[in-house]
């Protein structure tokens, strides 16, 4: 069942030969090559793998991924539950304890047979059926992680001393289905980020290079901002996650209003799905950190066999319309699903 290697791909990078995995944040400031995984609710994970290198993501090799069907997805709020959760955001809106929350559900579906599922080989099917800047896979089988994720939003990028985030807030078919209201969230979470980063960076370094722009992906686009600044004497990862964790864009504002509402609000635990995966070079002092949206998880906990999860959100505002923001959570999960199904590969599309 485990008998998977370890294995980090990020894009064209990948590494292999595992030496070392904790939980402690301060190990991404000391040596090394780290894959890292920091789940919503707050649980570390950071690989050292010793042999890093370059290559093409490999071709899908035809039935070695047996994803669920669309049919076999079951969702942690239905639509009902999940309307009705974004009119009780609009209350506590209306009552001034928060201007934004953002709204998840956790879809999950067995996998089916015995044999050891491949979270790289849903990489290479997403890499096909969904290319995203950044797009990857953790596989650690022996310590709970089995990530496969198709990002497109940067959560955390350092260069040195420089650090930058690139929250996404507005999603649409086109450019002309967004409206007023995302602009207006997208400026909201600018500032909540400017705030977190400016907890860890040096005073009036912290900028907006861009602002709203839009940005295309397959079957959507998105509204993405970016937030940089430079981080203070003194300041490493333990103090960068700690401010900027959970990702702004996935929480709401104020944030700890958001988190509270949320935790009331939602019935499964996010896992990676909203938190941070990615990589962090301590030998060069870059990384790069994505917000775990778009993402595949593999849960082997259950008594009820492996099973694959997914999640989906929407921000709700005081202008949300329950209904559109259920379409835009559908919207978001669509495409995704029928990729890990297998059926939008064998149909013979290709990403747009």
């Amino acid at each position: 069942m485990h008998d998977l290697a370890p294995l980090a791909r990020f894009g064209s990078l990948v590494a292999t030969d595992l030496r070392d995995v904790t939980s402690d944040p301060t190990a991404l400031d000391s040596a090394g090559f780290w894959a890292v995984c920091a789940d919503f609710e707050g649980r570390l994970t950071c690989a050292r793998f010793g042999d890093v290198r370059t290559e093409p993501v490999p071709d899908p090799v035809p039935g070695r991924w047996r994803g669920p069907a669309a049919e076999e997805w079951t969702s942690s709020l239905g639509r009902a539950a999940y309307t009705a959760g974004v009119r009780r955001i609009r209350e506590h809106i209306a009552a001034g304890e928060v201007y934004q929350a953002n709204l998840c559900r956790v879809l999950s579906a067995p996998l089916a047979g015995p044999e050891a599922h491949d979270v790289d080989e849903l990489t290479a099917l997403l890499a096909r059926g969904n290319p995203a800047p950044y797009a990857g896979t953790i596989r650690l089988p022996a310590h709970g992680v089995e990530i496969a994720t198709a990002s497109p939003e940067l959560f955390l990028r350092r260069t040195g001393a420089t650090v930058e985030s690139g929250p996404i807030k507005g999603t649409g078919r086109t450019a002309g289905d967004l409206l007023e209201k995302d602009h207006a969230e997208n400026v909201m979470i600018v500032d909540l980020v400017r705030n977190d980063l400016g907890r860890v960076c040096a005073t009036g370094t912290v900028t907006v290079p861009s602002l709203c722009e839009v940005e295309p992906h397959p079957g959507l686009v998105h509204l993405v901002s970016t937030v940089r600044g430079e981080l203070a004497p003194g300041a490493g990862w333990p103090q960068l996650l700690a401010a900027a964790f959970p990702p702004g864009s996935v929480t709401g504002a104020p944030k700890s209003s958001a988190l509270r509402i949320i935790e009331a609000l939602e019935t499964s635990p996010r896992g990676p799905y909203c938190g941070g995966i990615g990589w962090v070079d301590a030998d060069r002092g870059t990384a790069e950190l994505a917000v775990g949206i778009r993402t595949f998880w593999i849960d082997r906990t259950g008594p009820g066999g492996p099973q694959l999860r997914f999640g989906t959100g929407a921000g709700i505002t005081w202008g949300s319309d329950p209904d559109r923001e259920w379409a835009e959570t559908e919207l978001k999960a669509a495409r995704l699903l029928a990729v890990a199904s297998g059926a939008y590969e064998a149909s013979g599309r290709t990403a747009g």
